[in-house]
C-alpha cells in the first residue's frame, strides 16, 4: 500500500504525456488530411489540363472527318453536280469513290458529331464535378484542423509544437472564371 503514492507520482506524468502525444497526433493527421486534399486537387486539376485539350482535339478531328465525308457523299449523289465542279471525273471514277466512301459509312454508321460533344460535355462536367467535391473537402479539413488549433485542449499542443492555422487558399479572379470551352475551339 505504501507503492501507491509512488505510481500516482510517476503514473500521473506518463498518463499526461500519453494524452499529449495522442493529441499531437490527432492534430498532425489534421495537417496531413489538408495536404491529401490539396494534392487530390492537384490531381484534378491536371486531369482537366489533359483531358480537356485532348477531348476537343478529337471532337473536332471527328468533325472535320464527318464534313468531308457527308461532302463526298454530297456531290456523289449529284453526278451533274460533280461534272459541273470537275469535269474531269469519269462516271466510273464516281463510283468507284463512291464504294470508297460506302465503306467508310460502313466502318462507321453513326457519323453524328453530336454524339461526340456529348461525351465531350458529360467528361467536361464529370471533371469539374470532382474538382468541386475536392474543393469541399479541402475546405472541410482546413475547418476542422483550424477549429482543433483553437479549441482547449488542442491549443496547448499547437502551441508547443508549433502547429499553426492553415492559411486559406482562395482563388485568383483569372480562376474564378469558368474555363471558355470555345476558345479552345478556336485553337487551332
Amino acid at each position: 500500500m505504501h507503492y501507491i503514492p509512488y505510481i500516482a507520482f510517476i503514473g500521473t506524468p506518463v498518463a499526461l504525456m500519453v494524452y499529449g502525444i495522442s493529441l499531437f497526433n490527432r492534430l498532425s493527421k489534421k495537417r496531413n488530411q489538408i495536404e491529401n486534399a490539396i494534392s487530390s486537387l492537384d490531381a484534378l486539376f491536371i486531369q482537366r489540363a489533359d483531358l480537356l485539350p485532348n477531348l476537343i482535339a478529337s471532337v473536332k478531328q471527328y468533325m472535320v472527318f464527318e464534313r468531308e465525308t457527308l461532302e463526298k457523299i454530297t456531290v456523289l449523289r449529284h453526278p451533274a453536280a460533280t461534272q459541273a465542279n470537275n469535269p474531269y471525273v469519269r462516271p466510273e471514277e464516281g463510283s468507284s469513290i463512291l464504294r470508297q466512301i460506302m465503306i467508310q459509312v460502313e466502318n462507321y454508321p453513326e457519323l453524328k458529331a453530336g454524339s461526340q460533344f456529348a461525351k465531350l460535355q458529360y467528361s467536361f462536367q464529370e471533371c469539374e464535378e470532382q474538382i468541386a467535391a475536392g474543393r469541399r473537402f479541402l475546405s472541410a479539413s482546413i475547418t476542422d484542423y483550424n477549429t482543433s488549433t483553437v479549441l482547449f485542449p488542442l491549443n496547448i499542443i499547437a502551441r508547443i509544437f508549433g502547429f499553426k492555422p492553415h492559411q486559406w487558399q482562395y482563388a485568383s479572379e483569372v480562376q474564378r472564371q469558368s474555363v471558355a470551352v470555345q476558345d479552345l475551339f478556336q485553337k487551332s
